[in-house]
């Protein structure tokens, strides 16, 4: 993990430095604030305000009913529990190390999606060493558990080490402006992302896939907030189903990135992500001309610019 710049930082816009900090967070029902640079105002008692998506004929009735489960997303936070499931001890070359599966479930109802990872110690240094950077106050009540020269492989001090990871990713989570940072979210999305780009990159589309299919859920999870952090990720799992030829998969993560977006013309995968739905729906005998409608508008918007491709964009995801 890189200490100064997100693997993916093109996603993230810069926004996510710029949060003001705030202390712990413990109001169960506490509402998410809107980024300017995300997120428009949200519309108190005007039925005729601008941005209701009930006054846009464009949109169709499914197209609404998943805009407000994403509104209603944003609006109720999502509440995530850590468990330290079990360990192993790795083995590279000549140095081995304890492997923590950590578990990743959202309260409140039943998750089919649980998020499961595995990290080792150096991993959990590397975020404490990164959020002390620009979270200094924020966490310094909370103690990272300590290293020791020899023991480390005792089934006394794993057990004792796996009920510390667990309660020091639920303080640092406690945390707004910490579970929203980028140090704490590519924790745990990171290294899985980097992956399946690597797998993107070298064409092995169904082992990319299975691991955006383990990954995206999670990723959503933790940026409900602001939900075009994930666009790239869904962009990926779009360009993926074409390839092996699934257009139908294909326009359907298509169809959620796009809601994702809005109206946000400006995104840089917007009119790539509309090129391409485009194509997937002539294929597929779907309506393409509201599309066609949508990039045109968006183009006009904008200087004569070399097009891009969403592959071209995909690819380029997670080098570094």
């Amino acid at each position: 993990m890189e200490n100064d710049q997100h693997p993916g930082s093109s996603g993230w816009n810069g926004h996510l430095d710029a949060q003001h900090r705030e202390k712990t967070d413990t109001e169960a029902g506490a509402a998410a604030p809107l980024h300017p640079d995300t997120f428009s105002p949200r519309p108190e008692k005007d039925l005729n305000f601008s941005n209701d998506p009930s006054s846009n004929s464009s949109m169709t009735t499914k197209e609404l009913q998943e805009y407000w489960k994403n509104e209603k997303c944003r609006w109720k936070p999502v509440k995530l529990l850590f468990e330290i499931a079990s360990t192993r001890i790795a083995k590279k070359y000549s140095s081995k190390y304890v492997m923590y599966k950590i578990i990743v479930i959202q309260t409140g109802s039943f998750d089919s999606n649980k998020a499961i990872l595995e990290r080792r110690y150096s991993d959990f240094e590397v975020l404490h060493k990164n959020l002390l950077k620009n979270f200094s106050e924020e966490i310094e009540d909370i103690t990272f558990p300590k290293k020791y020269l020899t023991g480390n492989f005792t089934e006394e001090m794993i057990s004792e080490r796996k009920l510390a990871f667990k309660e020091y990713l639920s303080l640092l989570y406690s945390i707004k402006c910490v579970r929203r940072s980028r140090e704490f979210i590519d924790f745990l999305t990171g290294a899985e992302l980097k992956e399946a780009y690597g797998c993107l990159r070298a064409g092995q589309y169904v082992k990319a896939l299975d691991i955006f299919i383990q990954v995206v859920p999670l990723q959503e999870k933790l940026t409900c907030h602001c939900p075009t952090l994930v666009i790239p990720s869904l962009c990926a799992m779009l360009v993926c189903h074409r390839d092996l030829e699934r257009p139908a998969e294909a326009f359907e993560v298509g169809e959620k990135a796009l809601l994702n977006l809005q109206t946000r013309s400006s995104h840089k995968y917007y009119d790539p992500l509309l090129e391409a739905m485009i194509h997937l729906a002539y294929m597929l005998g779907k309506d393409f001309v509201s599309l066609q409608e949508k990039l045109e508008e968006s183009q006009l918007q904008k200087a004569p610019a070399k097009g891009i491709t969403l592959k071209e964009l995909a690819v380029r995801e997670y080098l570094h």
